[in-house]
């Protein structure tokens, strides 16, 4: 199937709009829409703006000031329109009401109360339907909504700064910066449109993080931290600053709680803290952390950004625990200090991580490294 140039151009329009919904609509995909008249002109646009309002196709819709102009229209749209009633009507079926002549489709909705009944609805109803045009970019927009559908847990990313000899902190600990102005900028990006940012304990003892937005405008993230023995100070930021009902605080106990009772598990909770405490179990002295993964997934977290040392990054790695690794290597050398990685339980050639789809792009004076696990 042949797609014009005047196609490409308003679904890359449609795709620029799904990504202002980037840390606002998840659970749900990111979607733009972009409605043009019979004569080739946009008439209306739209996107998912925030979770449980209006879906992109009826943002669309809504911001055209004549319904009659849908007479022979086409519609672009990132993703399949919805055909099931969730927190609003189906798409696929207002579309429907309508006399359109095309519908132009990216990708398929991979959800199995979707996955081609959309598509299916708008044929029924004579409208001519297209898909795959820039699939491949629209995937990636919205690789984390695929992978939760696929596998039900929180889709996690690590992101890694470290020199040229492969350290991420000097001898003395310190770490500040390694990385540019224009890299710190991406992270704070990263960290307003994924769903939370994770550290572990040492991490939150030596740096005392925020875990906060504040070199771009954007949402703020929920912030986790693994804190096993549950000892941690009191007066860190992650504890104590404005965002503190957005701190979850990961910890396993010695304590034997009965599971089902949450009044027993709210006694354990520290009287200082305002944020949320999941319990998990002790693996070899550390909180479990694929236990973890999949209690902050319950949650409703469906991706995150994991900002940790070199034990919880190796760790991680190990347990097969990370899906997206973010690299950036700077044009500096220390000679000595903590290694990015360590122990990963590699000792034969064979045995090597390769990555899937690796990428280098510049980012400020650095390079940035992404693959795929």
């Amino acid at each position: 199937m042949g797609f014009s140039d005047e196609d490409r151009k308003q679904m890359k329009r449609a795709l620029k709009l799904a990504g202002r919904g980037a840390g606002y609509v998840a659970p749900n995909p990111m979607v733009g829409c972009v409605i043009c008249s019979r004569e080739g002109d946009v008439i209306g646009e739209g996107y998912h703006e925030r979770y449980g309002q209006n879906h992109a196709e009826i943002n669309a819709l809504n911001s055209i000031k004549d319904r009659s102009d849908l007479v022979d229209a086409t519609v672009y749209v990132s993703l399949e329109p919805c055909s099931h009633h969730g927190k609003t009507p189906p798409c696929a079926h207002e579309l429907a009401k309508y006399p359109l002549k095309r519908v132009v489709v990216a990708m398929t909705d991979p959800n199995p109360e979707v996955d081609g009944k959309g598509l299916m609805h708008l044929k029924a109803n004579g409208i001519t339907v297209e898909t795959g045009l820039l699939e491949e970019e629209a995937r990636k927009l919205n690789e984390v909504f695929i992978y939760n559908i696929r596998f039900g847990k929180p889709f996690v990313i690590l992101k890694v700064a470290q020199t040229l000899d492969g350290f991420i902190a000097a001898a003395d600990g310190d770490s500040r910066w390694i990385s540019s102005q224009k890299a710190r900028e991406m992270v704070h990006r990263w960290r307003s449109e994924y769903d939370a940012v994770l550290v572990g304990r040492n991490t939150a003892l030596l740096d005392n993080p925020k875990l906060t937005v504040r070199l771009v405008n954007g949402r703020q993230p929920r912030r986790i931290v693994l804190d096993g023995s549950g000892a941690l100070p009191t007066d860190l930021h992650l504890f104590s600053d404005i965002h503190e009902d957005k701190t979850i605080r990961v910890t396993y106990r010695k304590e034997q709680v009965a599971e089902g009772t949450e009044a027993a598990l709210n006694m354990l909770q520290p009287d200082y803290f305002r944020g949320k405490t999941i319990y998990v179990s002790e693996l070899n002295g550390h909180c479990n952390l694929e236990q973890a993964i999949h209690k902050i997934g319950e949650l409703g977290i469906s991706s995150i950004l994991v900002e940790a040392g070199n034990n919880l990054a190796s760790a991680l790695v190990r347990e097969n625990l990370v899906d997206k690794l973010q690299l950036f290597v700077a044009p500096k050398m220390l000679g000595g200090g903590t290694r990015s990685f360590l122990g990963l339980g590699i000792e034969r050639m064979s045995e090597i991580i390769e990555f899937k789809s690796p990428r280098w792009t510049q980012t400020g004076e650095d390079m940035l490294f992404t693959g795929y696990f």
